[in-house]
């Protein structure tokens, strides 16, 4: 009897992998889920396994050389900034990842964090639970009608924040350098440089990919040309943002608050983690999230079962619908 194709799991935070394990079985795999910290604990089930799927754990290089059986790596979301792309196509291996299964959430989040921030809702409740019934206690909120939002990075996401944006009338700016301005044009925006976008937005949309070139892509300089009631949302990547600097910012003044889905050091990704280990925990005027902007009950049954999905197809010598590397033999 022919031993079953290994998939590996590497890490997942859904409570099971049912939904993974039946579109696998029926392809003929067996699934072996793990919950991986470290790109050490990938090591000796990289040997051997058909493919991997991971959700936070890193899938580098030291973990893609020892692949002698590896097809494809699947992502569980968008971002593939985890997984070594060009050490798994010089391997022959595919790297997949799941497309537009969050869009809604993500732009629903980003409005979210804005209008919590920017109406003081979170000032208010807690006022009003100490026993203070006075609008004061918010002050000051500004009228939203006619101020500028500007977003940077304007794919699906991006797209979706503005069309939700223009209901409360606001004026929309955006930098993208990958777009023409008719993309943004058609959207009723207006394509802008960076600079002009900081020093002109009243609240600031971070949809940013991780690259090289897109860390800390908001930092000391960014802030210092920020207007002084300027919010920042990130529903992007945490490193975007330069929690130092933003901490900074926020607390001489330069800016008025910030909405993150995520702070820079990406709690999800350690093995242990602390609020005490970043001081943006201790700002009044800062909001956080868990990560948690591309969920629904909807989307992660997306995400899970088209991760399996480009897998089973792999293994059973099918092309996948989500390639991200393009390798000779597929």
């Amino acid at each position: 009897m022919m031993n079953k194709p290994k998939v590996v799991i590497t890490d997942f935070d859904y409570g099971d992998v049912s939904i993974e394990t039946e579109i696998l079985e029926k392809a003929g795999a067996e699934v072996i889920a793990l919950q991986a910290k470290s790109e050490q604990d990938l090591f000796d089930v990289a040997k051997d396994c058909a493919a991997m799927i991971n959700q936070y754990a890193r899938v580098g290089v030291d973990t893609i050389s020892r692949m002698k059986k590896c097809q494809v790596i699947a992502r569980y979301g968008i971002g593939v900034d985890i997984v070594d792309v060009v050490a798994a196509t010089k391997k022959g291996i595919l790297v997949t990842n799941v497309q537009d299964y969050c869009t809604e959430e993500v732009a629903d989040h980003a409005i979210a964090l804005w209008l919590t921030l920017a109406r003081k809702i979170i000032n208010y409740d807690k006022a009003v639970r100490k026993g203070v019934w006075s609008w004061q206690s918010g002050q000051p909120v500004h009228r939203l009608f006619g101020q500028t939002m500007g977003i940077v990075s304007f794919g699906k996401i991006g797209q979706a924040i503005a069309t939700r944006a223009k209901a409360f009338g606001l004026d929309l700016i955006v930098y993208d350098p990958y777009i023409p301005p008719a993309i943004a044009s058609a959207a009723g925006a207006q394509l802008v440089s960076k600079e002009e976008l900081i020093s002109k937005s009243d609240v600031i949309m971070m949809q940013v990919p991780m690259g090289a070139d897109t860390r800390h892509f908001l930092s000391t300089e960014e802030f210092a040309c920020m207007k002084p009631n300027a919010l920042i949302i990130n529903t992007g990547r945490g490193p975007t943002v330069d929690n130092q600097a933003l901490y900074t910012a926020l607390s001489e003044g330069l800016i008025a608050g910030a909405g993150l889905d995520d702070p820079e050091e990406e709690p999800a990704k350690l093995a242990n983690w602390s609020p005490e280990n970043n001081p943006i925990f201790t700002l009044p005027n800062v909001i956080v999230t868990p990560h948690a902007a591309y969920y629904s009950e909807e989307s992660i049954m997306t995400a899970r079962a088209t991760a399996a999905s480009e897998v089973a197809r792999v293994l059973t010598g099918e092309k996948p619908h989500y390639p991200v590397n393009s390798i000779s033999r597929v």
